[in-house]
């Protein structure tokens, strides 16, 4: 039988994050011999996707070994959670199914209908293997005061649509006329914005997000939480700049209907961005390359002899021997350095009795139901006005990655240890209690480790430079959107084996014989 070290390899990608994932994808019709490795012993590394029982490992590997990228995970099991023993009427299914049945991700995260990635999925074919699902509305948590109107969803009234056009603007009953008009006239000139690509360069964005929303439109207090939330930033108001946000919420605004009516962001069936990346490693083996999970690279040198010209990396893997290849992609080294800066959110996956059917409405006549909510839970309303939001994306059933009448609830906070868990389980409460008879009955608990978009000049694709032709990508994205420059790195990397000469062939695939393309 032939074995890996019987091949000259031209790249050898370890990990099976998103960037080696679309690496590989990239490089399946290139001709290029490509050994792509994990020495785990499934697919996406920090992108992975569990069973119940995949989760119970992997929070004993966490535990075991130090992580570069996860700590402090565990697992509160129904017992730990039940705080009666009685099952709840009307609960639906109030408790857990097999292990299989469920599909957890440990970095939950969508695309927006104009990200560059869904581009390069209908370019490569490989958005045939993939079933996406809408993400529907944006909630804000406005708790139920004495001048409230009543006009939020659930039990205590405590969730208030997010309007994402003009005619949610003008539906939306808990916003003051005044401020409609001043949020009319704010959303005209980003949509504006987005037609003119240097309209942006003409205004002064350096601001602070909340002085700009004052300074330049007089946008009232009770608008800058709403707002913050369509760019999805993680920081607070005060840490989140103008050129951050604007451009986010702009590509918001612009996706809505860009797919079809009523949304502006999609989400993959069966796990979300970890089966996007799987379903890049297939199309990949299917052009050619060759897998080996459960493989970890031992050492990596890089070898100066004139013989050793075409193919100077000799790898060492555990138990396969030697490799030769002409260019090595690694995941980012864990150096102390770097380290430093980067971010830990606190997040948690909940399993939860309950359907929030309330949070999944059809903005528009015709447009599918959503399977995805997000839902931002200011730091003021949860009694921590310092802290950053609180954000909990709600999937239903209809995502595969639960059973009917149950719901996943991803968490998460930019604030990391015991304060950071706290508010994921402040917000968590809040939710349950808005919708009659739901409840948790699992819950993963960890803290992650990552860059936000916002910093993307720091981390970016970095070549050895004492070793020309090994390359590390960044540390993965803790963003709840696929960001665009994940595509930009990983494009750098394509070039970086095929030359620059090619860039209109990037994720460019003509169907293979026996296919047909129905894309209109």
């Amino acid at each position: 039988m032939e074995t890996l070290s019987d091949t000259t390899w031209d790249v050898i990608i370890m990990g099976t994050g998103f960037c080696q994932s679309l690496l590989a994808l990239a490089l399946s019709r290139s001709g290029k011999k490509v050994l792509h490795m994990d020495s785990n012993q499934y697919y996406g590394g920090p992108e992975a996707a569990f069973s119940l029982d995949e989760a119970q490992e992997w929070v004993q590997e966490v535990k075991k070994d130090q992580h570069p990228f996860f700590k402090d995970a565990s697992i509160l099991t129904p017992q730990e959670l039940e705080r009666d023993s009685t099952d709840i009427e009307g609960s639906g299914t109030s408790k857990l199914a097999s292990s299989r049945v469920y599909t957890l991700s440990l970095s939950p995260c969508f695309l927006h209908a104009r990200a560059e990635l869904m581009s390069a999925l209908v370019s490569s074919k490989v958005f045939r293997q993939l079933e996406f699902m809408a993400v529907g509305s944006w909630w804000i948590h406005a708790p139920k005061d004495a001048d409230s109107d009543n006009s939020g969803i659930g039990a205590e009234k405590i969730l208030h649509r997010v309007p994402g056009n003009r005619e949610d603007v003008f539906a939306a009953s808990h916003i003051s006329m005044k401020s409609k008009r001043t949020l009319m006239r704010l959303l005209r000139h980003i949509t504006k914005s987005s037609e003119d690509e240097t309209s942006h360069e003409e205004e002064d964005l350096s601001l602070p997000f909340r002085e700009y929303l004052v300074s330049k439109f007089s946008v009232p207090q009770e608008l800058h939480d709403p707002l913050l939330s369509l760019s999805l930033s993680q920081l607070s108001q005060q840490n989140t700049s103008a050129s951050y946000a604007i451009p986010k919420i702009q590509r918001h605004l612009s996706s809505i209907g860009y797919l079809g009516p009523g949304f502006g962001a999609v989400v993959a069936k069966y796990g979300g961005a970890p089966e996007i990346l799987q379903a890049a490693c297939r199309a990949s083996a299917v052009g050619g390359g060759v897998y080996a999970l459960g493989t970890k690279m031992l050492d990596c040198k890089r070898r100066k002899t004139p013989e050793h010209s075409e193919h100077p990396f000799l790898v060492t893997l555990e138990s396969e021997g030697d490799v030769q290849s002409k260019h090595v992609f690694s995941a980012w080294p864990d150096s102390a350095e770097d380290s430093k800066s980067l971010i830990e959110v606190a997040r948690s996956i909940n399993v939860v009795a309950g359907t929030f059917s309330s949070l999944f409405p059809i903005a528009v006549e015709g447009a599918p139901l959503p399977a995805t909510a997000v839902l931002v839970f200011p730091g003021d309303t949860l009694g921590s006005p310092e802290s950053p939001p609180v954000y909990l994306q709600v999937h239903s059933s209809d995502t595969g990655e639960c059973p009917q009448q149950q719901s996943v609830v991803y968490c998460s906070v930019a604030l990391a240890g015991p304060e950071g868990h706290s508010l994921l389980e402040v917000a968590l409460d809040r939710l349950i209690a808005a919708e009659t008879s739901s409840r948790v009955l699992w819950s993963l608990r960890y803290t992650q480790r990552g860059r936000f978009n916002n910093d993307q000049s720091q981390w970016p694709l970095r070549e050895d430079e004492s070793s020309p032709g090994a390359y590390s990508f960044p540390p993965p994205s803790l963003d709840f959107a696929f960001e665009d420059d994940t595509i930009d790195i990983v494009k750098e990397a394509w070039r970086k084996v095929v030359g620059c000469d090619r860039d209109n062939d990037f994720m460019m695939f003509d169907d293979r014989e026996g296919t047909h393309d129905n894309d209109s």
